[in-house]
């Protein structure tokens, strides 16, 4: 897990924003993979996972956030306090999160998810 503030303008209409973003990885896709192999993941595999966007304590949802092809994410939200989550598929997991996170105006916070599919 990486939480690395940026310091970023973002202002989106007269609300000041800050942004979470991130790097989503995914494995393993079969029961045998061997160490070190990188398998192409399919974009599907990524789009069917979410970045879940939850009040401070995970009590509303207030944002799904699409994961695109490369296992990118990136979300403005209003200065406050999240929880960031994934939505399990199956048995996913991941260390990562929940993870809570602090959003202010102008910043950029880096939360890289590792998502283990259980699959082995």
């Amino acid at each position: 897990m990486s939480i690395v503030p940026l310091l970023v303008s973002c202002v989106a209409g007269n609300q000041a924003t800050g942004v979470i973003k991130g790097v989503v990885t995914i494995g393993p896709l079969s029961p045998v993979e061997r160490p070190g192999e990188k398998p192409v993941i399919p974009c599907e595999v990524y789009s069917a996972r979410k970045i879940m966007i939850y009040d401070k304590n995970r009590t509303t949802l207030l944002k799904q956030v699409d994961i695109d092809c490369e296992g990118q994410y990136s979300v403005e939200l209003k200065p406050g306090i999240y929880t960031v989550d994934i939505n399990r598929i199956g048995i996913d997991r991941s260390p990562d999160v929940p993870e809570q996170i602090e959003v202010r105006t102008g910043e950029t916070i880096e939360l890289n998810v590792d998502i283990d599919t259980g699959i082995r």
